[in-house]
């Protein structure tokens, strides 16, 4: 069976996978001018293919199992990086990823959730949701960041935070509480960035910065489309129909307000490939850094609540007797 194949596509992307194996055949057999066309076909294909995904098809991009993770992200972009471990409580939490490292000569503070590649890691790492000492171990990075004015970057891509009887005997709630305060507080430069999914408050106990961002590919909502289809409809098989009507991709969460950049991805999207993805990415970060970096802390707090205070913010009429 070709390489290709074995890879975790998306039922869309069987017609590139296709190409692709078609591709490899015809390279082995050293015919150059077929290797060209083939080519070609392929690039003409992810044009089409990726330039008008359905948001459905972008919540697939999202979790896309070659999709590139947090420390993906971390080698590539970090000139060094020490990952740092536990909350000084209870323990520590692989579903999170926190330390300090460079990005070209400028130190973060980096926090992010990582999935796993294989089964082992997939449940070492409980699929990318944390615990409440994950989001403890978070807060403790951060508050380390901003005693030494090191700036923060937050890669976002968790389908929730971990609904399990231990954590929420551990303080789940409390624990994203605590860190939606305390982000909102810290007097150094924080960037957001969704990189695949953005679950719930899962997400949003590390997403609160002063730019918010998401690739391209990635979505970001207050719950998922199964979640959302089962709760309105009583049916999870809706999920498709969920998706397209609660704008969690970037591009509406842009035109919502929600979030300020959308990071490109490469053609096809990150998964394809992951050093010019990073690139991409690494390129957000520093433009959006050398911007915050101007402002003082105590702005940079002002500006990162009032923008928070005005998200959903709506008016009713006058004569509207609930008022």
């Amino acid at each position: 069976m070709p390489a290709t194949q074995n890879q975790g596509w998306l039922d869309f992307e069987q017609p590139l996978v296709e190409l692709l194996d078609r591709l490899e055949e015809v390279t082995a057999l050293g015919a150059a001018q077929e290797v060209e066309r083939i080519q070609k076909q392929i690039e003409e294909l992810k044009l089409k293919l990726y330039s008008q995904l359905t948001p459905w098809q972008r919540v697939q991009m999202a979790r896309h199992p070659r999709r590139p993770y947090t420390l993906d992200y971390i080698e590539r972009i970090c000139n060094d990086f020490v990952e740092l471990h536990g909350d000084r409580a209870f323990g520590d939490d692989p579903a999170i990823i926190a330390g300090l490292g460079k990005i070209d000569t400028v130190p973060f503070a980096i926090v992010g959730h990582q999935k796993g590649r294989d089964t082992k890691e997939k449940l070492a790492r409980n699929f990318g949701m944390p615990h409440p000492e994950g989001y403890r171990k978070a807060l403790r990075i951060m508050d380390l960041a901003a005693r030494f004015e090191v700036p923060i970057l937050c890669l976002v891509d968790t389908p929730g935070a971990y609904p399990g009887i231990g954590a929420e005997e551990r303080g789940q709630a409390e624990a994203i509480a605590r860190n939606l305060r305390e982000m909102a507080l810290l007097e150094v430069p924080i960037i957001v960035i969704v990189t695949g999914e953005g679950g719930s408050g899962g997400a949003l106990a590390i997403a609160v910065g002063d730019r918010i961002l998401m690739q391209e590919n990635a979505v970001y909502s207050v719950i998922s489309p199964e979640g959302c289809a089962a709760i309105l409809w009583r049916d999870g098989s809706k999920a498709e129909e969920a998706a397209a009507v609660l704008k969690m991709t970037a591009p509406d969460l842009l035109s919502l307000g929600v979030i300020d950049e959308i990071v490109p991805e490469p053609p096809g999207g990150a998964h394809q490939d992951w050093d010019e993805a990073a690139k991409l990415l690494k390129k957000a970060v520093l433009a959006n850094y050398y911007y915050l970096n101007t402002l003082p802390g105590s702005e940079l707090v002002s500006r990162r609540i009032a923008r928070f205070n005005s998200i959903g913010v709506f008016q009713t009429p006058e004569n509207n007797p609930r008022q």
